[in-house]
């Protein structure tokens, strides 16, 4: 089993971006420190929910921060990049790390960020597959056309080559984040790993990977690509000696967080939006994740494990909002958690 955090660099109430970032990068030091297995870094745009505007931007600074662990990006939104420009970027920090880099990828939302980057609602709605075949192919061979509506481009040859890397690792990961059947069909046909939110508790997740699997099967994937794809977690976790303690911890933090982040959401066509209850929401994920004692996170952990077929969790750290309190948390989940885990 492998365990790392997931950071997403969250503006508390009464923070400004700054204090937000320094506590992502000191989480993310503390993580190799503790044994963590892995960083995942979230990305957003004008919103306080996330005040990391670039996740490959600060993977390769956390890359240079760190010797062991493993830093990726959940996610990069393919539909505001450009595929070939993000897999120069991915293909950098491979080469350069040894590596240590992973590259997850998503759809994101229907937000203001379309319009600010000139992707468009189109990009969105039907751009996704397009764009993701073309960054693996770039990923995985020595040239590449741009043959798609979107993108097209005559032969040009991949530098870096990713398959270069010293390491002997033919390439950063390629993880997708899925929501629905259709991320999960278009993940499984290429064998790509998915990432699975938090949100979501583990009958679902159990449900996707074995979707996943049956797609894949479909698409003729090798029985052991099938069999052992790496797929991730997300979920929370906030360790203290008693589980009160740890719920009222993220009680009083995350509600206010939640509503002054997903608030300033902004649709770029105006549709509107659901929204979930900021208090229902943080009690959901206490009740579906590792909140509570080393011991009862540990069982959480192992739990989910056995019930979902996947082995690897990103769990954010940070919802107390504090740096002091989320250090120690890291230190926690890697002192008293990891032990139990194996």
């Amino acid at each position: 089993m492998r365990v790392g955090s997931f950071v997403l660099a969250a503006q508390f109430p009464g923070q400004g971006p700054g204090e937000a970032l320094h506590r992502a990068v000191r989480s993310a030091e503390v993580a190799e420190e503790a044994g963590l297995d892995s960083v995942w870094l979230a990305e957003h745009h004008f919103v306080p929910y996330g005040t990391c505007p670039s996740a490959v931007a600060l993977a390769a600074f956390l890359l240079g921060r760190t010797q062991r662990i493993r830093i990726g990006t959940a996610v990069s939104v393919l539909p505001t990049a450009h595929p070939v420009a993000l897999g120069e970027q991915a293909a950098l920090l491979h080469l350069t790390s040894g590596g240590r880099f992973s590259l997850g990828v998503g759809r994101g939302g229907p937000w203001v960020d379309l319009e600010v980057f000139g992707a468009g609602l189109d990009a969105y709605e039907n751009g996704f597959p397009e764009s993701l075949d073309l960054l693996v192919r770039w990923l995985r061979q020595p040239s590449v056309a741009g043959t798609g509506e979107r993108f097209p481009f005559r032969e040009v040859a991949v530098v870096p080559r990713p398959s270069e890397d010293l390491s002997g690792a033919p390439g950063p990961e390629v993880v997708v984040a899925c929501t629905s059947p259709a991320s999960v069909r278009l993940a499984a046909e290429r064998g790509l790993p998915m990432l699975l939110g938090m949100h979501v508790g583990d009958e679902e997740k159990a449900e996707m990977v074995a979707l996943w699997r049956r797609f894949a099967r479909a698409a003729g994937r090798p029985a052991d690509e099938v069999l052992s794809a790496a797929h991730v977690s997300a979920g929370v976790c906030q360790i203290a000696d008693r589980r009160s303690d740890a719920v009222e911890t993220l009680l009083k933090s995350m509600p206010g967080w939640l509503k002054q982040g997903l608030d300033a959401h902004v649709t770029v066509d105006g549709r509107a939006r659901s929204m979930r209850d900021p208090l229902a929401y943080t009690e959901l994920l206490c009740g579906l994740h590792p909140v509570g004692t080393p011991r009862l996170c540990a069982d959480r952990l192992a739990a989910t494990s056995e019930r979902t077929g996947i082995s690897r969790f990103a769990l954010l750290v940070e919802g107390s909002g504090d740096l002091a309190a989320t250090e120690e948390n890291v230190r926690r989940l890697g002192a008293e958690v990891l032990p139990h885990l194996g």
